[in-house]
């Protein structure tokens, strides 16, 4: 059994996926963000960063101790090792995977993220903010856009963790003031991931 700490954002989307893909039993428990539930100390014992998702296995493969991992990229790393499931383990494969999994680490959700901010959430519009973090996620928008011209998902033609990584924030487009029909390939990666039954069934839980 996974415990997975969550609330409805992107971030917490993410591991819905995995787990409603490899079909893997799970357990809500929600932290509501919006009341600051995230600092409370039982929940930092598990994500000291006072952040969501976090899990805790209940059932770690080495057959020890209730593992907790947070950060989104790793509880999927951790979950795709676990599972032996969306992350190969060939090496050139894995290399592709791990790539595009830290792209979106490291890019597309804290450039989105700041686009929300500014955009939708700030109590002082500024401007050169607000324009700075459009411009920034339709960057990043095409990088993925380019990559998507000669394979289905993003680390090649098979569906793993980057995808699930990038899918909930590319599903924001609208918030995030892109045009969506301006980047094809994109855009048909987008209807592909939200088709899946486990998507459907991974968005099904609603917080917020």
């Amino acid at each position: 059994m996974i415990d997975l700490y969550f609330w409805g954002t992107p971030n917490g989307y993410k591991i819905t996926l995995f787990l409603e893909e490899a079909g893997l039993p799970y357990k809500i428990h929600p932290i509501n963000i919006g009341k600051g539930e995230q600092f409370q100390p039982e929940f930092l014992k598990i994500s000291p960063n006072n952040r969501i998702p976090a899990i805790v296995d209940q059932e770690p493969a080495d057959g020890g101790k209730p593992i907790s991992v947070f950060e989104s990229g790793a509880i999927l790393s951790y979950l795709g090792d676990k599972t032996g499931k969306f992350f190969p383990k060939e090496t050139r494969a894995r290399n592709e995977v791990l790539q595009w999994l830290f792209w979106q680490m490291g890019g597309l959700g804290p450039m989105a993220g700041q686009n929300h901010h500014f955009n939708l959430f700030a109590s002082e519009k500024i401007p050169y903010a607000m324009d700075r973090y459009v411009k920034e996620t339709s960057r990043l928008y095409g990088v993925l856009d380019r990559r998507l011209a000669d394979r289905a998902f993003a680390a090649g033609n098979e569906y793993t963790i980057a995808d699930m990584a990038s899918y909930p924030w590319v599903a924001l487009h609208e918030r995030q003031k892109q045009d969506i029909f301006q980047f094809p390939n994109l855009k048909r990666w987008l209807e592909t991931i939200a088709a899946r039954p486990a998507t459907i069934k991974a968005y099904s839980h609603k917080t917020n």
